[in-house]
């Protein structure tokens, strides 16, 4: 057997011994990709640099130990780290590329996400109101919930000192806005989570055994179709007592119907192919062959459908909020915050108009995104 002897390769102009190369930038601007540079320098030293812009927040919030504080503080360092290796890890393959070595295939849809304007768009938008939200103990100014002097702070218009204004508490909406980040977007993901999972299993059971069992759960489902969402979820939670827990529960129960049609559509089709039927004649049990391979063909347009229905449940999170039957207070939500400026709306305009407006970006940036996301896995548009 013949074998190639080994050849060592001669050092990469770009990649230096003395260890410019592995700076961030440094491979892309040598090769001539100036843009590609600078963004891989804003990604390595915007996040590494957000300690030394709020180390005064910093030291504020480190005095008082909390969860939420120590969650804020491993997402710093998380965000810097993983800024810095972004900002370097195109290196290598720019120096494979050059050489002519072929790309691997498992980056493709990520390559067609990073090429499409509204897929980034959609990222900006989605990462930042997270980002927002996670760091919250560290980017709010002021207490979200601590009454201040109402007579001289009281439904203050935006200002240097309160820049999103107060409420008719002296409370700065600015602080509230990024605290009730964390609980609509926190009650969007777990809802979501809780529908995606009970009708992925729902529609896998019902596509996969056919018969009796699809013809029940098919019907069950239209049963619950036959309602509007809103009008059920407004009645179990008007019946019981309001809170964070029950609407995410409720949102969960209500939402599962449309991903238990979209999985067992799929898994309709899985299931007469070829590598399926041979599980079935090698004796495996059905167990195993829905789970280790019929389901994870069948996710690709769960990823897209849970994607959208972020954006739907966060919507339907601050409608009930405005109804008051969401989030109580005094803890801050979007929804919440747009009912208590409704009173003296158009006169104090901030109260409603910056949670509206992060409602309308956030919903924006995820269907922004599920639309890539859909386009980006559809085999038509490959070429």
């Amino acid at each position: 057997m013949h074998t190639r002897p080994y050849e060592k390769r001669a050092p990469h102009p770009g990649s230096g011994a003395s260890g410019e190369g592995r700076l961030p930038g440094v491979v892309a601007w040598r090769m001539g990709k100036r843009r590609r540079a600078a963004a891989h320098v804003s990604l390595a030293v915007l996040p590494a640099s957000l300690p030394l812009v709020l180390r005064h927040r910093l030291l504020a919030a480190w005095s008082r130990p909390q969860a939420d504080v120590a969650l804020a503080t491993l997402t710093l360092i998380g965000l810097a780290a993983a800024g810095w290796a972004l900002g370097r890890s195109d290196a290598g393959r720019l120096l494979k590329f050059s050489a002519g070595e072929p790309r691997r295939a498992g980056g493709g849809m990520l390559r067609r996400l990073g090429a499409s304007r509204v897929a980034v768009t959609g990222l900006g938008l989605v990462g930042l109101f997270v980002l927002a939200a996670l760091l919250a103990p560290l980017l709010a100014p002021y207490d979200p919930i601590q009454f201040s002097d109402i007579g001289s702070t009281g439904y203050a218009a935006p200002s240097a000192t309160h820049w999103l204004g107060t409420d008719q508490y002296g409370r700065d909406v600015l602080s509230r806005l990024l605290y009730g980040a964390r609980v609509s977007l926190g009650i969007g993901f777990v809802a979501v989570g809780i529908a995606v999972g009970l009708g992925t299993l729902v529609g896998l059971v019902a596509g996969y055994r056919g018969g009796r069992v699809d013809g029940a759960l098919m019907r069950f489902v239209d049963m619950l179709f036959a309602f509007p969402r809103l009008f059920l979820v407004v009645l179990v939670v008007g019946l019981l007592h309001p809170s964070i827990w029950l609407v995410i529960a409720v949102l969960g129960a209500t939402g599962w119907m449309g991903t238990a049609r979209l999985v067992r559509a799929q898994v309709l089709g899985i299931r007469e192919a070829d590598y399926v039927r041979a599980a079935v004649a090698l004796g495996l049990p059905a167990r195993r062959i829905a789970w280790r391979h019929v389901l994870p063909n069948a996710l690709t347009p769960v990823v897209v459908s849970a994607t959208l229905l972020v954006g739907q449940t966060i919507l339907n999170e601050s409608i009930l909020s405005f109804l008051g039957l969401g989030v109580q207070v005094p803890t801050p939500s979007w929804g919440l915050m747009i009912k208590e400026g409704q009173a003296v709306f158009p006169d104090v305009w901030w109260l409603s108009a910056f949670p509206g407006l992060a409602i309308t970006l956030t919903v924006v940036g995820y269907n922004l995104l599920g639309d890539a996301i859909r386009d980006a896995l559809d085999v038509r548009l490959r070429t």
